[in-house]
């Protein structure tokens, strides 16, 4: 490795129309800044000779594979020479001169500085109107909402970063999706993350991008869900189970009325089935969230670890024998109340609100025991 201070880094596939500027330009950022440095482009099987081009105009060209945008930039910044590494598009989008801004932050201590479109200036037709005004704004919202990361353009396509950070974090997405997870798993691993304002231009290619609105969108939005099990499951989970739980209880003792609606049984029914989604949801939260850690795809959290002092296998047992026991009971009482009306017809609005109880319990007290001995399996690495 040498002693270089940045890498600018573009991944490529067919982008002859647009690569010899965008080199230059490059170029001509570390030449005038007097900073060290070397252009990199990983390309992905170009078959327009973007690879002539690139070397022609001073680049250094690495051939990549495995195809895909996440698989060109993971395999650009491992073999990346620089200590710092500036990654942008090759399309002639996005103005490599303002690569100072981005290492003064990088040199202030930060290990990821994202570029921000909203806060410098998006050019006319640089942006479409569906990505300007929903798409880029509703995602980075969910970013920062979810993983409470100070980024206010989460999918900007120019950033630097710290080389050795950043592949201290083992990221493996070889799509779009790379982008959201460098984000993320740089919050989730404690790096220090902030941004400038940056500018960006209409493509200068003829053709049409490589990225694909709804697909990509709908990828980018899967992975924030994925790495984010309280959001996916664990509020839905309990919010959902707290709703039905609450709608139940008022209606076990008979039926209610609220202005000119009755509900009784029937809705007794439906609250106790969302008692049980949500005890299924919360299920997976906690298995998730074990997963997920085991995996090193979420980092430990004390707090939950700590849960598991008091939530053991043998507790979970115990509340399941109990919500079994309870079931049985309940049971019991209706075979009671059968028997007194000496197995003859009974009203079906009282015994459904016995049974249907019972039955919530029978299904919740195994839940509890089969689910405890599923955590109980995923944290055996933990305990070790």
């Amino acid at each position: 490795m040498s002693d270089l201070t940045v890498t600018i880094l573009m991944p490529c596939l067919n982008e002859a129309e647009t690569l010899a500027f965008c080199v230059r330009q490059a170029v001509a950022a570390l030449r005038d800044n007097n900073i060290s440095g070397e252009v990199l482009i990983a390309d992905n099987g170009s078959t327009d000779g973007s690879q002539q081009i690139a070397c022609k105009e001073g680049a250094r060209v690495l051939n990549v594979p495995t195809r895909g945008y996440g698989a060109a930039l993971m395999a650009g910044i491992a073999d990346a020479r620089g200590k710092y590494v500036l990654m942008a598009d090759a399309d002639a989008s996005y103005d490599f001169g303002h690569l100072p801004r981005f290492l003064a932050k990088l040199n202030d201590g930060y290990d990821l500085v994202m570029g921000n479109r909203f806060r410098g200036e998006i050019k006319p037709g640089a942006m479409p109107p569906l990505h300007k005004y929903l798409g880029n704004p509703v995602l980075s919202f969910i970013g920062r909402l979810f993983f409470r990361i100070p980024v206010g353009d989460f999918h900007c396509g120019i950033r630097a970063m710290r080389r050795d950070a950043i592949l201290a974090l083992d990221l493996h997405t070889t799509g779009m999706e790379y982008a959201s997870e460098m984000v993320v798993r740089s919050s989730l691993g404690g790096l220090r993350i902030t941004e400038v304002p940056t500018t960006l231009s209409p493509d200068g290619r003829s053709r049409a991008p490589h990225l694909r609105t709804w697909r990509d969108g709908w990828r980018h939005l899967r992975f924030l869900l994925l790495y984010s099990p309280r959001w996916l499951f664990l509020l839905p989970g309990v919010i959902t189970f707290f709703i039905g739980l609450i709608i139940s209880l008022s209606l076990i003792a008979g039926p209610r009325t609220i202005g000119p609606y009755t509900f009784d049984v029937d809705t007794l029914t439906y609250a106790l089935g969302l008692v049980l989604i949500g005890a299924h949801i919360s299920v997976f939260a906690v298995s998730a969230k074990v997963f997920g850690t085991q995996e090193g795809f979420l980092p430990p959290n004390p707090k939950f670890e700590r849960v598991f002092e008091y939530i053991t296998l043998e507790t979970g047992l115990l509340f399941g024998c109990f919500l079994l026991l309870l079931g049985a009971g309940i049971f019991a009482y209706a075979l009671h109340i059968w028997h007194a009306a000496s197995f003859g017809d009974l009203s079906p609005q009282r015994m459904l609100r016995l049974t249907l109880p019972s039955a919530t319990c029978f299904m919740l007290g195994v839940e509890a025991i089969f689910g405890s001995f599923f955590l109980s399996l995923l944290g055996m690495k933990r305990r070790r």
